[in-house]
């Protein structure tokens, strides 16, 4: 048990690193690597992506701090996208964290895959935007969240690998994108972890050290060292051209989801 627990704070150092330097939050690429690990700790099956899930979305709640506020120290936060997205974000997330513990594992894994998949060619393709198109209104910002919590909260993640792509659809530029994908990612973990929280409590058969689908270990091993690397990613993000930023967020999107596709057909 011991060696297991030492492997989350190294998972805490990549996933800080990445959720800095492209604003996801850290959950795209804690939720493929816990679930691999947990399924090799022989937790049940059954389980294993809830508490995957669970798990990233409470690390979520710190690396989307710390990424926030690197990105807010260099101006590209984009605080009236926050507030108009907010709503919907919270809302969402709540409704889709309680609605994935009725979906089996490999289902989840599965929409997990192909929601990856898209984002990851719609980014590497670099597409460009109408030049007259803008965000929606209140409405449809509030909408936009709502769905997009949904989805998040299904694949725990932070939302930036669908408020990105969503941003730069609108013609926002692909670092504020970044940055303000950072500040997104707070209220939707918060939604989330909750969402997990409360409804794994009922549940039999989890580990022990679990708190509803939230395996404490885990989460500790990996807040402790990501929430020191996130600042870090942040840095190097604005220092990337736009197109190569796209790219590689894009290629890093495609390797995620081509690695848990592997699992799936293995």
């Amino acid at each position: 048990m011991t060696l297991w627990w030492l492997s989350y704070p190294l998972l805490g150092v990549f996933a800080g690193f990445v959720a800095g330097l492209f604003g996801v939050g850290g959950g795209l690429t804690i939720v493929p690597l816990l679930f691999m690990i947990f399924t090799a700790q022989n937790f049940p099956v059954e389980h294993s992506m809830h508490l995957a899930l669970g798990t990233s979305m409470a690390t979520i709640v710190f690396t989307s701090i710390a990424s926030m506020r690197a990105h807010h120290s260099h101006g590209a936060v984009r605080w009236d996208i926050v507030k108009s997205f907010a709503p919907g974000l919270v809302v969402g997330t709540l409704s889709g964290s309680f609605f994935a513990t009725w979906v089996p594992t490999r289902p989840l894994a599965m929409v997990f895959t192909a929601i990856v998949y898209y984002a990851s060619v719609q980014m590497m393709l670099d597409f460009k935007p109408k030049p007259h198109r803008q965000l929606p209104g209140s409405f449809g910002m509030v909408v936009a969240g709502t769905l997009v919590g949904i989805v998040s909260s299904l694949v725990a993640a932070g939302g930036g690998f669908l408020t990105i792509p969503f941003m730069v659809f609108c013609n926002v530029v692909i670092h504020q994108a970044v940055g303000t994908s950072s500040a997104l990612g707070f209220p939707i973990a918060v939604a989330g972890t909750v969402g997990y929280i409360v409804s794994g409590l009922k549940t039999s058969g989890l580990p022990e050290y679990s708190l509803g689908f939230v395996y404490l270990p885990a989460f500790v091993g990996v807040v402790a060292i990501s929430f020191m690397m996130a600042p870090v990613g942040a840095r190097l993000a604005h220092k990337l051209p736009v197109k190569q930023l796209k790219r590689a967020f894009g290629g890093f999107l495609a390797l995620l989801a081509s690695k848990m596709l592997h699992g799936l057909l293995s």
